[in-house]
């Protein structure tokens, strides 16, 4: 720091012609003025400038450090001036990390509206299901489904991921309705191999009790909207989040069952490495999602219409 302010007054002595012109505009005093220089030609090695009582010139290495610094400190001033612009308005690229399943149905979908509030914002979003070291990676942010635990990073909860267990009607037509998770050990269960632990599906009973069940089938997969294509073809059953299944829960192509159990439920966060000087580019994606996940998304109030509507068809036929 020290070399730079000698570099910035010697760039100012040159400019101005002279040691007292500089030191008015620098407003300190001309000693100091010439402290600076000397100090900076003792700590080269070389002399900068010719002085006499009249007049002031640079030697040969003084002019071609004049330019070469001269250079580097407008470079600086840009780079402070383009960091000043990045931290008062969202612009430059967004690094994004999100799980593939729930970046293919719920934050793709929502990017253009994103690119049109926010123009200055380039979003670089990949797409997998491993997590990420944010910093090694150069990642901004990531959209985690989880459990938080303590963490380095710093969490900001979207909302709820919520799960169901489903089915084709086909499937349960063929082989029964469970109706408590004990029955579910003797269905073809279809196993997502990201889950903790894929062949234990916990559940919590109308009494708040816990129960643990181990289930056991024919196919695992690590993506969700494959795992939904298989329960599609009648496949089997699986413990899957609504986020994935809200639309055919809906139509009724996935039928859920042992609703009276509540399932084990994970929130949704934006992670990113420090809450510190955060670029307005990743606090204005994280609003903008916080605002359209909320605690009740879209895909949970498909979900609950479906029920609702069943429920009311059911009233009615009584």
């Amino acid at each position: 720091m020290e070399r730079l302010n000698d570099i910035t007054v010697f760039i100012q002595v040159v400019e101005s012609g002279s040691f007292t012109l500089a030191a008015e505009k620098l407003g300190i005093s001309k000693s100091v003025v010439s402290k600076y220089v000397t100090r900076l030609e003792n700590g080269l090695g070389a002399r900068l400038l010719n002085r006499s009582t009249r007049r002031l010139s640079l030697t040969e290495v003084g002019r071609n450090y004049f330019e070469q610094c001269k250079y580097g400190l407008e470079a600086i001033e840009r780079a402070e001036a383009e960091v000043t612009k990045l931290q008062k308005a969202p612009l430059g690229v967004l690094r994004v990390n999100v799980p593939m399943s729930f970046g293919i149905l719920h934050i793709a979908p929502l990017l253009p509206e994103f690119q049109q509030k926010y123009p200055g914002v380039t979003v670089d979003m990949v797409l997998e299901d491993r997590q990420v070291d944010l910093i090694d990676e150069g990642v901004d942010l990531a959209i985690r489904i989880a459990e938080m635990t303590d963490s380095s990073l710093v969490a900001r909860r979207l909302g709820p991921c919520r799960h169901v267990v489903c089915a084709s009607p086909a499937y349960l037509a063929e082989n029964g309705i469970p109706s408590t998770p004990e029955e579910l050990q003797v269905h073809n269960a279809i196993c997502y191999r990201y889950h903790d632990s894929p062949t234990s599906w916990r559940f919590i009973d109308p009494d708040g009790a816990h129960i643990s069940v181990q289930v056991s089938g024919s196919i695992q997969v690590n993506n969700s909207l494959a795992l939904k294509q298989v329960l599609l073809a009648g496949g089997g059953i699986a413990l899957t989040p609504t986020f994935v299944v809200g639309d055919e829960l809906r139509t009724g192509t996935l039928q859920e069952v042992v609703s009276r159990y509540r399932k084990n439920q994970l929130s949704i966060y934006a992670v990113y490495p420090q809450r510190r000087h955060l670029s307005p580019k990743v606090t204005s994606f994280v609003d903008f999602l916080a605002e359209r996940i909320s605690e009740y998304p879209t895909w949970d109030q498909s979900h609950t219409n479906a029920v609702s509507e069943l429920q009311q068809h059911s009233i009615e036929k009584l």
